[in-house]
């Protein structure tokens, strides 16, 4: 009788070590994931920001060509770039959107794993009390 308490106390600490073990791990990957997620915001906005710079250069060199240009072909000209250019500008907004919703999205997640582990710790906590 002795040996099976023992066999089956052993059995018990073996599956509470395994559940530690887990959620031990998952905390430490939760811990983790703001890290991670705040790197890939920041990457994203450094991005953004380069392409919100590079149209800005280019127009700066192009305004120099335009003075050389003869005024008629100038004005052909400006029409294609113009029109080239409200192209950019409307990729670079879709861009926006969808970097700031990923961001939002990253951000909800986040919080979702937060309220999740605060959840856990107060369950760890509750079973460590009983």
């Amino acid at each position: 009788m002795a040996d099976h308490h023992s066999h089956h106390d052993r059995q018990a600490q073996q599956e509470h070590d395994r559940i530690e073990a887990s959620w031990r791990e998952r905390a430490l990957n939760a811990e983790a994931e703001p890290t991670r997620t705040q790197k890939e915001g920041f990457a994203q906005r450094q991005r953004q920001r380069q392409r919100q710079r590079q149209p800005i250069g280019e127009l700066l060199g192009q305004l120099c060509d335009f003075d050389l240009m003869v005024p008629g072909e100038s004005v052909q000209h400006l029409t294609t770039e113009n029109t080239i250019l409200k192209h950019r500008v409307r990729q670079l907004a879709q861009e926006h959107r969808k970097l700031q919703e990923r961001l939002e999205g990253a951000r909800s997640n986040l919080r979702f794993a937060d309220k999740r582990i605060t959840d856990l710790e107060v369950q760890l906590l509750e079973r460590d009390q009983t």
